[in-house]
């Protein structure tokens, strides 16, 4: 199936709110399903603190993405969703696959987070006229810190933040 091509911007604005829905899919269960998985124990006032920083953090790439024309405006926004979308995806998916149990955010995940950042890199290498290996490169290296984070959490029983 080949996706639609839509502009980087466009893609940029769906951000937040892709965003909003996957925080939503979570709130009821995340931290009692990673409370079960870590230690030391996350409470739902961390969960809430993490989520508005990564809301606005997502809020202020979004708006750099929509004014701002330049590469380096696209890279930033690339890394960006490598870390919130593609290894949190990544995360999400891998945590239900070990778990063979649903883990929560992986449906918004597959459904929206995963898409999303494959349309956008593709728009940023497309309009940007960016190599896949730059933008892959790019996009790996801001998820690092949830790759070993997700790491942790899956198989190690602890975590990073």
């Amino acid at each position: 199936m080949r996706l639609p091509a839509l502009p980087f911007r466009t893609l940029a604005l769906a951000l937040p709110a892709v965003f909003v829905l996957h925080v939503l899919e979570e709130a009821p269960d995340f931290v009692a399903w990673m409370n079960a998985h870590v230690e030391p124990d996350i409470s739902d006032r961390t969960f809430l603190a993490v989520n508005v920083g990564a809301f606005l953090i997502t809020l202020l790439v979004t708006a750099l993405a929509v004014s701002a024309r330049g590469r380096g405006t696209a890279l930033v926004a690339t890394a960006w969703v490598g870390f919130l979308m593609l290894a949190n995806g990544v995360f999400h998916l891998t945590a239900t696959i070990v778990d063979r149990a649903y883990a929560p955010g992986v449906v918004t995940s597959v459904l929206l987070y995963l898409p999303l950042c494959a349309l956008l890199l593709r728009a940023v290498m497309k309009e940007f006229a960016l190599s896949p290996a730059a933008v892959v490169a790019v996009a790996l290296a801001g998820g690092m810190p949830m790759y070993i984070h997700g790491w942790r959490i899956v198989f190690e029983g602890g975590r990073l933040f």
